[in-house]
C-alpha cells in the first residue's frame, strides 16, 4: 500500500512537472519575443524605436508620462520611428503600440534622464 502511493504520487508529480515546463516554455515563446525595440534606455536627447517582427504602417505609438497623462502620438508608423525628447521632462514614460482599432499590442517603459 505504502508503494503503491508513494508511486501514485511520483507520477503525479512528474505529470505537473511535464504541464508546467510546457507552459512555461509556451509563455516564454509566446510573450518573450516584443514587437518593438527602442534604444537608448535612458534616453537624453531622441529614442528609437524599431520593429522586430509584425510590423504594420497602420499602428499608432502613444507615449505617457508617469502621471497618465498622454504627451506624443504618432500615427503611421515607419519600421523605423525617430522621436526628438526636446520637449519631455526628465522621468518615466509609457509607451503604447495601438492598432488601428485602438486596441494595446505592446507597452513598455523608457526613461528620459538630462
Amino acid at each position: 500500500m505504502r508503494k503503491t502511493f508513494s508511486i501514485i504520487a511520483i507520477l503525479c508529480f512528474l505529470c505537473f512537472v511535464s504541464k508546467a515546463q510546457t507552459k512555461n516554455s509556451f509563455d516564454t515563446y509566446s510573450t518573450g519575443l516584443k514587437m518593438l525595440h527602442f534604444y537608448p534606455n535612458p534616453a537624453v536627447a531622441s529614442i528609437n524605436f524599431e520593429f522586430q517582427k509584425g510590423y504594420n504602417s497602420k499602428y499608432s505609438l502613444i507615449i505617457f508620462n508617469f502621471m497618465g497623462k498622454r504627451v506624443y502620438e504618432l500615427n503611421n508608423l515607419s519600421y523605423k520611428t525617430f522621436i526628438n525628447l526636446e520637449g519631455f521632462y526628465r522621468g518615466i514614460y509609457i509607451y503604447q503600440l495601438r492598432d488601428k482599432k485602438g486596441a494595446v499590442l505592446e507597452s513598455g517603459k523608457f526613461q528620459v534622464s538630462r
